[in-house]
């Protein structure tokens, strides 16, 4: 069976059977190891070849064939020791062989391979590429015979054929058919090539004794050659737009259409004809512009177009297929007609002192398009409105223009106003000669009986401050705009907030009244500002304003500040700067010039920084305290005086002293602060009392009736009367931190008791039982520094049945005594001058260790808190108190 069908296989209707040249199927060459670019291996040996068409090409890219088959290498190859194969094809008259090339290493005589017989020429098929089958469509004289396909197997054997493909057996189907014993290939339908261009079947040869395929398949083309049988079509719509007065040949569109018949034929040759409207315009017949032809197309006249089209392809021949379109032309808008008046004056009235009011409405023509920038008017007041007393707007909905007066007017100064209003466009004018257009309107000004008015609605008057009560600076009057008199009018101030002026109430004079200062808060800018009335005999009332220009005078002396602070810098001395101020203007002001006042006591220097300020600075080391230093200061005309300054030195933090120190005198808070120490005192006596009680015997006060308590209220300072040591009994017996007696609602009557757990009472064999009460007092400690602090100490105290309170009032008293010390305490550790800080209890932070040196306040003589010896120079009280404690 032979092994390639196509080369046996031809189409006798259109190509006569050839014999075949004779090429080897193979070569084999002995080459060296490695073959060098450009080396020759070998020439292609043919018979019976046309050297002219026979074509050779190598399928590896390192080799190359000559014209005449000679092999050459392109680049260096190398070849192993298994050898090297590629492929070389001959192709002649649409023939194509291929050959293969076997490159062996071991260099041998090529007669052993000549010996071998691999490299003798043989016949061998060539696989055909049959050329298309060409038939016409819409043929009507079918079923019609394309030509037989003939397999030179059928020689030496029966065959038969079979096809399949399209036409055949895939879309369309049944097209296509062959008769299987002689080959002969039939078209059995009409075709549309504009649906179905070309079909492609494969043919296959099989022998009819044994079934089997002689030949490999081969794929047959059946092109379908194009008829002119379609017109050509309108592909989008044809509306288009041009401005009005555009120039000739501007460009209007283009009409686009396309033909189903084929491209490389003269059926789809289009050609553009207008059928009317060749006046105005005109389209070119190969692509279908439109142009204009005239420049005088006017949207006015005649705003659209419609013309026809015809598109016949054949390029217009007189057989050629064609079709017709109506193209709609419309004409843009331009500007170029100006907004007219439908009179050619106008006239209205107005009444005087009226405005924000609508005085005319003009309408105007325009024929460009509505509701455009071309349409749409804008008004304008060319002539008249020197004194912006008039407006124009435009009426968004009708166009109109709209005339309103927004600043009243005055029928005496003006009884008739004439203007002239231009009527424009948004737009500019284009294509046209004509101007925009322009109206008279005449406005007559209707009389009003007014108020009285003031002229100048604003006077201003130049006085100075500190002028003469009763001065006259002036008047002020108002006039009837109709009768231009001031009779019987009145005039009043309406504010005057410093009641500087008097205004006389018929002639409207302007006198002094008070004291004119400009330095006051209602003078600004110099300016002070007097609004008045006037009203005349018809109560009709007209406004004006009075401006008094305070001129400034030197009465004001350069102020110093009362009290400065100088804060010290160890080992320099210290210095501050003193700055003056002058509420005086410029020219009575700064520059200042500083000097010290005669009376000072040559501790301080004074040095001029700037026009307003000075340097005090300390000549010698002086003490913390405040110091009364006297300076000299004048301005720029030599008025001021001396004034005293207190300067404090202190250490300053950021500025401000630490602590206020005493002044270099005493005052009355420094004589209380000697004082304290008795006052702590009597405290720390009360104390030893509470504790020495808490160790004795438990003792019954007696009901001393009015006696008032132990300590008595007195503000004597005399000596006072010995007191009986009887006459003081200690109330409670405190043991083990517990206070107890027997006094009903002692601890709660007198403020002691803070939270209660429990309490619970009876009656009962005419004594009272008492529970056991939780309270919390405020008493003072001492830490392991030595200071001492105030906190909440927390007792327990209970009442027992066996004993009784008879006196609670001199409980009472006792205990708020020492609440008052307490309180006394706090206020002197709290008070803002800091003059007792010293002698107060304070919170330090701890350093590690108490001091040796124990306490430094105002009861350090006392030594330590174990040593209770100085209770015997307490004085003969004190004594008695002791006495009773023990």
């Amino acid at each position: 069976m032979a092994k390639v069908f196509i080369s046996s296989i031809c189409v006798i209707m259109f190509a006569a059977r050839a014999d075949s040249c004779l090429l080897p199927s193979s070569i084999t060459e002995f080459v060296p190891h490695v073959l060098p670019a450009e080396y020759v291996i070998t020439t292609v040996e043919v018979i019976e070849c046309n050297s002219k068409t026979l074509q050779f090409t190598s399928k590896d890219s390192n080799f190359t064939l000559r014209r005449d088959g000679t092999i050459v290498t392109l680049n260096p190859v190398t070849v192993s020791s298994g050898g090297r194969t590629f492929s070389v094809c001959a192709l002649d008259s649409g023939v194509e062989t291929e050959i293969e090339v076997h490159l062996v290493q071991t260099p041998v005589q090529r007669k052993l391979a000549q010996s071998k017989g691999e490299d003798l020429l043989k016949r061998v098929k060539r696989r055909w590429s049959p050329p298309p089958i060409n038939v016409l469509e819409n043929r009507r004289d079918l079923p019609i015979e394309l030509g037989r396909l003939v397999s030179d197997s059928d020689v030496n054997r029966k065959v038969y054929y079979k096809i399949s493909g399209q036409g055949v057996n895939e879309t369309p189907v049944g097209f296509l058919s062959i008769n299987e014993d002689t080959g002969m290939l039939t078209m059995l339908k009409t075709i549309d090539r504009e649906e179905f261009p070309i079909l492609k079947f494969l043919t296959q040869v099989f022998d009819s004794n044994t079934r089997e395929e002689t030949d490999k398949p081969l794929e047959f083309t059946v092109v379908i050659d194009d008829e002119n049988d379609n017109a050509p079509t309108f592909t989008e719509e044809m509306k288009f737009t041009v401005l009005e007065k555009s120039n000739t040949e501007t460009e209007v569109g283009t009409v686009k259409a396309t033909d189903r018949d084929s491209p490389a034929t003269i059926h789809t040759k289009i050609k553009y004809t207008l059928l009317d409207g060749q006046n105005l315009f005109q389209i070119d017949p190969e692509t279908g512009v439109i142009t204009t032809l005239v420049n005088t197309l006017d949207r006015e006249v005649q705003d659209k177009y419609l013309v026809t089209v015809e598109i016949r392809d054949l390029f217009g021949a007189s057989n050629g297929l064609f079709n017709t379109g109506t193209a709609t032309i419309t004409l843009g808008d331009i500007n170029d007609n100006p907004p007219t008046f439908r009179q050619t004056t106008y006239k209205a009235s107005v009444k005087e002192n009226e405005k924000k009011k609508e005085v005319l409405r003009i309408p105007v023509d325009d024929k460009d398009l509505a509701n455009t920038p071309n349409w749409i008017a804008k008004f304008v007041i060319s002539k008249g409105n020197e004194g912006g007393n008039f407006r124009m707007d435009t009426d968004p909905k009708t166009n109109e223009g709209l005339l309103s007066v927004v600043k009243p007017l005055d029928f005496e100064q003006t009884p008739n106003v004439k203007l002239e209003i231009t009527a424009q466009n948004v737009a500019e004018l284009v294509g046209t000669t004509a101007t925009w257009a322009t109206v008279p309107v005449d406005l007559t000004v209707v009389d009003e009986d007014e108020g009285p008015q003031f002229f100048p609605p604003s006077a201003r008057l130049l006085v100075k401050e500190n002028t003469k009560n009763g001065t006259v600076i002036g008047s002020y009057t108002a006039k009837d705009p109709e009768t231009k008199s001031s009779q019987g009018m009145k005039y009043y101030k309406i504010s005057d907030p410093g009641a500087w002026i008097s205004m006389d109430r018929h002639s409207g004079e302007l006198k002094v009244t008070n004291t004119i200062d400009r330095e006051s808060k209602f003078v600004q800018n110099g300016l002070y500002t007097i609004p008045v009335k006037a009203v005349d005999t018809s109560s009709k009332t007209g406004t004006g304003t009075i401006i008094l220009e305070v001129v400034d005078v030197n009465d004001n002396v350069p102020e110093l500040p009362r009290q400065l602070v100088l804060c010290e810098t160890e080992g320099e001395l210290g210095s501050v700067a003193v700055e003056a101020k002058d509420k005086d203007g410029s020219h009575f002001s700064s520059p200042f010039n500083f000097r010290l006042g005669p009376d000072h006591d040559d501790n301080w220097s004074l040095k001029t920084v700037n026009d307003t300020a000075a340097i005090l600075g300390q000549v010698k080391q002086l003490p913390r305290g405040i110091h009364k230093v006297p300076l000299d200061v004048k301005d720029l005309q030599g008025f001021g005086r001396v004034q005293v300054v207190d300067v404090r030195i202190c250490q300053c933090r950021r500025g401000v002293c630490l602590a206020k120190e005493s002044s270099v005198s005493f005052g009355s808070l420094a004589l209380l602060a000697l004082l304290l120490p008795l006052a702590l005192l009597l405290l720390l006596c009360i104390l030893l009392a509470f504790f020495c009680a808490t160790k004795g015997e438990k003792k019954e006060l007696d009901d001393m009736a009015d006696s008032g308590g132990i300590l008595l209220k007195s503000n004597t300072e005399a000596p006072g009367e010995e007191v009986d040591s009887n006459l003081i009994i200690v109330p409670t017996t405190v043991t083990d931190g517990g206070v107890k007696g027997s006094v009903k609602d002692v601890a709660v009557n007198a403020g002691w008791l803070g939270n209660q757990s429990s309490s619970t009472m009876g009656q009962g064999n005419g004594y009272h039982k008492m529970g056991t009460y939780d309270y919390n007092v405020d008493q003072y400690a001492y830490n392991q520094f030595g200071t001492s602090q105030m906190g909440r100490g927390h007792h327990r105290m209970s009442f027992d049945n066996k004993q009784q309170m008879h006196d609670s009032a001199l409980q009472q008293a006792w205990q708020a005594n020492g609440l008052f010390l307490q309180q006394r305490l706090g206020y002197l550790a709290a008070d803002e001058e800091g003059e007792y800080a010293d002698d107060t209890p304070h919170l330090y932070g701890y350093e590690g260790a108490g001091s040796v040196a124990g306490s430094v306040g105002c009861c350090s003589d006392q030594g330590a808190d174990d040593n209770l010896d100085f209770l015997n120079s307490l004085g003969p009280k004190f004594k008695t108190l002791a006495d009773a404690c023990t």
